[in-house]
């Protein structure tokens, strides 16, 4: 069983969803920055603009998470939509979660390859100033940042093992080696 997928296995998975997106469906360029990890901090720093989040479930469970200024997020809903978004509104943050949905779900459907079966929440999106968001059980994100038009784009991921599915792989070791003594 893999217990851990690595900050480098994430990156590329992530930069390739990420480029996948920005080319087939946005038309926008996109340049990688250095990925990094990224310790939880309590209490969380606080951030400005748009911010989309994707849970993941199943023997593994994780969250996935894009951000963005509101401005870049006119931007990509623009590029989605192929009309002018000027500012925040429904389209441009409906546009938003549909963007995390697809980077987010090309990187699941990536791991499931590694992972199984996997499944996606249907996206939040928390835009606004000096908020701030939590997903608990994260201990450290992979920030894989870009750069399109020179704005910042983030993608952040965390995928740990389920602990359902540890217990009950633990389990079915103890059982299986106890039916074998028991032999």
């Amino acid at each position: 069983m893999i217990d851990r997928i690595s900050p480098e296995e994430i990156t590329t998975v992530v930069r390739t969803a990420a480029h996948e997106v920005f080319s087939t469906m946005l038309g926008l360029p996109l340049e990688d920055c250095l990925a990094f990890q990224e310790a939880v901090s309590s209490p969380a720093p606080s951030y400005d603009g748009v911010e989309a989040l994707v849970g993941i479930g199943g023997s593994w469970s994780g969250t996935g998470r894009i951000c963005c200024s509101a401005n870049f997020a006119c931007a990509l809903a623009g590029g989605l939509l192929m009309m002018e978004c000027d500012s925040l509104n429904e389209d441009v943050l409906d546009a938003i979660s549909e963007v995390a949905n697809m980077i987010i779900g090309n990187v699941k459907t990536s791991f499931e390859e590694k992972l199984g079966p996997l499944g996606l929440s249907i996206p939040t999106v928390v835009f606004g100033r000096n908020y701030q968001t939590r997903s608990s059980g994260v201990t450290a994100w992979t920030v894989v940042p870009f750069q399109s038009g020179g704005e910042v784009f983030e993608v952040r991921f965390y995928i740990m093992p389920s602990r359902n599915s540890a217990q009950c792989h633990a389990r079915t070791e103890n059982s299986h080696s106890g039916a074998l003594q028991a032999v």
